[in-house]
This record gives C-alpha cells, sequence and structure tokens, in this order.
C-alpha cells in the first residue's frame, strides 16, 4: 500500500463536502475518482496534496515515497522556453553529466592514489546516470512534448506567452518526466487533442508508479483504471474495475437497495393494516396481538430511501418542423489566417436525422468551419448550402449566446417570453437547476453550469439542426449522460465537435476527420472509426472513393454507403417504434395493476372481507404479487426509457 486515506472529513462552513471518505491505493495501481461537479473531488486531491487540511481523518504516505500533483488550472508566469522549462526537471542528470565531465578532464592528469579514487567515483557517477536513463533523457523529454501535442517549432516559445490550455500541457510534461512514485492527475485531458488523449493513455498505463486521475473522461478511465472511488451525497465508495464496470455494478445495486426499499415498505404498510385490524376487533387477544407486532415493527432497521437516481432526468429534444432530406452541403470551402492555411477544398453532406461527429487534432479548423456555417465567419472559398426548412440551433464553447447579468431563470424566460414559470422551472430541473439555483446569475456560475443554460436554450429553440461545439466540456458524467440521451432520441440533424470519445460512440451515425489532406467520412461510432481509420471509406475532399490498396477487395461497401447509412437509419427507427410500443404496453399494466390494487384497498376495508379469514388471505395473496409485479414493471419501464 503506498497512500491510505482515512476517514477524511471536509466542510466548508455549514457546506459538508466531504464526510468520512476512506479508501487505499497499492503500489502500480491506476484509480480514478468520480462525482457530480462539486462533489469535492479537487478538495480531495488538495487534502492528499496537503495544500489543504481536513477537518478531520489523515492522508498517510508510505514513508520515503514521492508524490506529484497537475491541478486543473496553471499559472505558469516561467521566461523559459517549453524546453528549457522541461530541462528542468532533469537537472539532477544534467549536473551529474557535468560532475562526469568534469572527472574526466580531471583525470588526464591524475596518478596514483587521486586517480583510483577518481576512477571509484566516476563508476558511481556513471552507475547514477544510468539508473536515472541519462543517455536517453533529451530524447525523453521530446516523446513527452511531441505526445503531448507540441511540435518541434514550438519548443523555444516563451512558456509565459503560451494559452492556458498550453500551459496545462506543459505542467502535465513537466510532472511526467519527474516520474514520482505517485501521480495525481485533475481532468489532465481537458486540453488535449485526441492524439494526445491516445499517447497519454499508453504512458499511463506502462507506468511503473501508482495513478490517481480525476476525469469525467469514461473512454479515458475505462482504458486505464482498475478501481473507482465515487464521491456521492459526501460519501465515499470503492468500486474494482473500470468505469463500465462500475456504472453496471453501480446501476444493480440501486435496484437492490430500491428493490429492498419498497419491498420493507410495503412489509410496514401490511403489518401497520394488520394491527389497525386487531385493534379493531376491541377485544383482549385482538389487542395485544396488536401490541406484540407493534414491538416487533419499532425494532425493525429501517432502510433509507435510496437517494433519486440523477441519470434518469430526461430531456426531449424534438424539432418544431420536419428539414427536407438534404440538411447541409459544403463545397470546396477553403480558410486561412494570414500564413496559417487552416485547410482547403472541404467537402461536407449531411442529410436528415444523421448524428455527425467532426474530429481533427487541435489547430486544424474543427470550429472555424462550424463557426463558417453559421455565418460568424467569412470562408476564403467556397459554397455552403441549406437544405429546405432547415432551421440551426448553434451551440458555441465561450456560451456568447448567453447575458452574464441576468439571471439563470431571466435568461430562458426573455429568450422565450411565451412560456409560464412552470414550463421554464421543469426544463431547467432536466439540467439539474432546482429550488434557487435558478435565480443564480450567469456570471457566478462555474463553465459547465453555463454549458447547461446554454443547452437548456438550445433545447427550447425550434431549430432542427443542432451544431454543437465542445457540448460536454465542463460537463460531469452525469450531465453527459443525459446529453447523450436526448441527442440519441432527438430525430432531427446534429452535427457536433468533440473530442469525448465515448460521447461520440454513443451518439455518432458517422464521423468526419479533419487531416490536412480534407476529410474522411466513416460510417459508424467512435469504435467503428478506430476499426476503418487505416481504410477509410471516402474522402470528401477528393469527392470520390479513397484509393486503399489494403481495402480494394471491400470498394462495394463504399460505394453502398449511403445505402448502408438508409438501412441503418431504417434499423434504427423500428428499435425506436419497437422500444416504444414497448414503453406504452408497460405503462397500461402498470395503470391496470395500480387500479386493481386499489380495488383490493377497498375491498380490504370491509368488514365482511377483514372478518373473512380466508377471503382476506386470499386477497392479501394477490395483493402481494401484484406489488411485486409493480415493482418488475417500473423498474423494466425505467429500463426501457433509458434505453
Amino acid at each position: 500500500m503506498i497512500l491510505s486515506c482515512h476517514n477524511i472529513c471536509k466542510s466548508f462552513g455549514t457546506d459538508e463536502i466531504l464526510n468520512h471518505i476512506s479508501f487505499h491505493i497499492e503500489d502500480h495501481e491506476k484509480a480514478a475518482i468520480i462525482g457530480i461537479n462539486g462533489a469535492g473531488k479537487s478538495t480531495l486531491l488538495k487534502i492528499i496534496m496537503n495544500e489543504m487540511q481536513p477537518d478531520s481523518g489523515e492522508v498517510i504516505l508510505s514513508k520515503g515515497k514521492s508524490i506529484g500533483y497537475l491541478a486543473q488550472h496553471q499559472s505558469l508566469s516561467d521566461t523559459h522556453t517549453i524546453y528549457e522549462t522541461m530541462l528542468e526537471v532533469k537537472k539532477d542528470i544534467i549536473e551529474t553529466y557535468e560532475q562526469m565531465k568534469k572527472l574526466e578532464a580531471d583525470m588526464k592528469h591524475a596518478q596514483g592514489d587521486a586517480l583510483e579514487q577518481m576512477l571509484a567515483s566516476y563508476a558511481r557517477l556513471t552507475q547514477k546516470y544510468e539508473d536515472a536513463n541519462g543517455y536517453a533523457y533529451k530524447s525523453e523529454i521530446t516523446g513527452v512534448l511531441k505526445g503531448l501535442g507540441f511540435e518541434e517549432n514550438e519548443f523555444s516559445t516563451p512558456v509565459n506567452t503560451l494559452s492556458g490550455g498550453q500551459k496545462t500541457r506543459v505542467a502535465l510534461g513537466r510532472l511526467l518526466l519527474s516520474r514520482p512514485d505517485i501521480i495525481l492527475l485533475d481532468e489532465p485531458t481537458n486540453h488535449l487533442d485526441m492524439n494526445s488523449i491516445t499517447w497519454l493513455e499508453t504512458f499511463l498505463l506502462n507506468y511503473p508508479g501508482a495513478v490517481i486521475i480525476v476525469a469525467h473522461d469514461r473512454y479515458f478511465l475505462d482504458k486505464i483504471v482498475t478501481k473507482v472511488i465515487e464521491i456521492e451525497h459526501h460519501k465515499g465508495i470503492v468500486f474494482p474495475g473500470n468505469y463500465s464496470e462500475f456504472a453496471a455494478k453501480k446501476s444493480a445495486m440501486r435496484q437492490a437497495q430500491l428493490k429492498a426499499y419498497m419491498n420493507q415498505q410495503r412489509e410496514i404498510k401490511h403489518q401497520e393494516e394488520v394491527i389497525a385490524k386487531l385493534k379493531s376487533f376491541n377485544r383482549e387477544k385482538s389487542i395485544k396481538r396488536a401490541e406484540s407486532r407493534e414491538k416487533l415493527l419499532d425494532k425493525m432497521e429501517r432502510l433509507d430511501q435510496p437517494e433519486s437516481d440523477t441519470k434518469a432526468i430526461r430531456l426531449t429534444l424534438e424539432p418544431l418542423i420536419q428539414s427536407g432530406n438534404d440538411v447541409l452541403e459544403v463545397e470546396n470551402l477553403s480558410k486561412s489566417f494570414g500564413d496559417n492555411h487552416l485547410f482547403a477544398d472541404i467537402n461536407i453532406d449531411i442529410k436528415r436525422g444523421e448524428k455527425v461527429a467532426l474530429i481533427g487534432s487541435n489547430g486544424t479548423g474543427k470550429t472555424t468551419i462550424l463557426k463558417i456555417i453559421n455565418h460568424m465567419l467569412p470562408a476564403d472559398t467556397g459554397k455552403i448550402r441549406l437544405g429546405a426548412k432547415v432551421m440551426i440551433g448553434y451551440y458555441d464553447q465561450e456560451h456568447q449566446v448567453l447575458h452574464p447579468d441576468k439571471t439563470i431563470f431571466e435568461e430562458i424566460s426573455d429568450a422565450y417570453p411565451s412560456l409560464d414559470q412552470t414550463k421554464i422551472r421543469n426544463v431547467l430541473a432536466s439540467f439539474l437547476f432546482t429550488n434557487d439555483d435558478v435565480f443564480k446569475r450567469i456570471k457566478e456560475l462555474s463553465g459547465g453550469e453555463r454549458g447547461r443554460v446554454s443547452l437548456a436554450k438550445l433545447m427550447l429553440s425550434d431549430a432542427n439542426f443542432l451544431i454543437l461545439d465542445e457540448p460536454t466540456n465542463h460537463l460531469d458524467i452525469v450531465s453527459k449522460e443525459i446529453l447523450e440521451n436526448a441527442i440519441r432520441q432527438y430525430t432531427g440533424t446534429v452535427f457536433y465537435v468533440s473530442h469525448d470519445r465515448y460521447f461520440i460512440n454513443t451518439t455518432a451515425t458517422r464521423i468526419l476527420e479533419l487531416t490536412g489532406g480534407g476529410i474522411l467520412s466513416y460510417m459508424g461510432n467512435y469504435d467503428d472509426y478506430l476499426e476503418k481509420k487505416d481504410q477509410p471509406l471516402f474522402s470528401s475532399s477528393g469527392g470520390g472513393i479513397e484509393q486503399n490498396p489494403a481495402a480494394a477487395h471491400d470498394t462495394s461497401a463504399a460505394v453502398s454507403s449511403g445505402k448502408l447509412d438508409y438501412q441503418q437509419q431504417k434499423q434504427q427507427k423500428a428499435q425506436e417504434r419497437k422500444r416504444l410500443n414497448d414503453i406504452a404496453k408497460t405503462e397500461q399494466r402498470i395503470e391496470a395493476v395500480e387500479q386493481r390494487i386499489a380495488e383490493l384497498d377497498t375491498l380490504l376495508s370491509l368488514e365482511e372481507v377483514y372478518t373473512n379469514v380466508s377471503r382476506l388471505m386470499e386477497i392479501n395473496k394477490e395483493k402481494e404479487a401484484l406489488d411485486e409485479e409493480l415493482l418488475e414493471l417500473m423498474t423494466r419501464w425505467e429500463e426501457l426509457e433509458n434505453a
């Protein structure tokens, strides 16, 4: 065991953040700390790093072990270049090398015992240099910088001129190069493109030390971690496995807790009814039996009602008007900023109902393409055509559509004055804004909260073509899953830029990859893209089929990609119709069961029934069976709604 957290508690004033959080980390273990925004994840990391003191509890780091920490935000003001900043991490290696060079020069003029001592020192320093991987430290620095997305021509850039995201990448690089025994990473993927995230995954998987990650990138967590520590309602619980395994276990645990609670409530109600009936007989034996049952009921250890599952919150994104089949056509688009040539001869064709993800490395121009389509930037060349009845709804990273001095409620009510208060509150509740939260001012909100307000406005618009720029940035996992469910069920068209691979995997029906050579199109989600990326079906820039010799035998699949897309959509629509039909049937049965239970409750109140033991037992048996069926129906209904 390299690290132990025991009963960590922390409050800020009357706001409880952490309540008796306990877990331990083994040598070489990779673990994740997850929870909604504001759960206390970053606070816990700061307590582990001794940057913040807990109210109670203790953090124990094994003796002699080193620990490194990457915070979410960096304020580096170093005047050194990126490469020089990295070299500082290898200061000990460089000093050892200088000592070796000095000894080499001195040994040329030494003799006897002095030479022997120098040779011994040189051997010791050489061993130290080799153990520290001294002969490869320069290539190690270059490898880490390139892995994190820096080009060699950027190595000489002064750190104090970098953006916030670039400074975070520099800080991450320094931490990885320092190789502590345990690494703490707070949202390490926020400023990385997909290639850099993939590189970081490989680095951490092969890292010999322990790693603790706070992240909302579920694909990243699935690849790396073998333990998940969830902070929920101020308490912590540990699950073995990666994120997907945690999610499955958590869902099963929640269902089991709900079932146990429902069963106990049913038993309590049944006992209370029996006690009331026994007392109503007003006979000494009956009263004693009632009192005996009351004592047993009082001794029963009552289960707490499980907290409501925020993942069950459902958004409805539904266009008022259906667009034509042709939604967007981009032809020969190009854009440069001075000498920076972003892209040229870009061609994009999007049909109604598609969910298209635009991916590519940082700086390739993905956001620029969205802004050009939305007439926020002019193109250098090219044509953009929207189809019949297409109405765009745009979500930008900077949330420029929001007014900082307005409250959340005013932001929605002013944009849609015809909506009543109940409708507005229901919509905001779908985005996790409840009670007095709706009166917070926009300027007081976090990035994730502003994102949810922007999405709420978008949901209420008349748009049938959603264009989203990094919609999951700053969203916690719960908010991401709510948005994913909404987009999957949306019958309009969606075109978005994202580096969130899990989000892409669950929502995309097609992926466009923006490269230096144009745009390559791949049918399917992110996993499908990974399988096909070395054999693209066609290039949107070339306008025809990509002649990839390795995939020549599969040319027919490329030619029929449009038919395949139509068949996939047809199959998806059929599956959705079946799901909605199953929901309707389940709801009808729930209504019938609840009605019958109400009828039985009425019967049980009749004297001719509760005085007839055989009839009473018969009705109770039927009622218990119906209660069990109702629980199963509600579980089935929830599964269908979340499918």
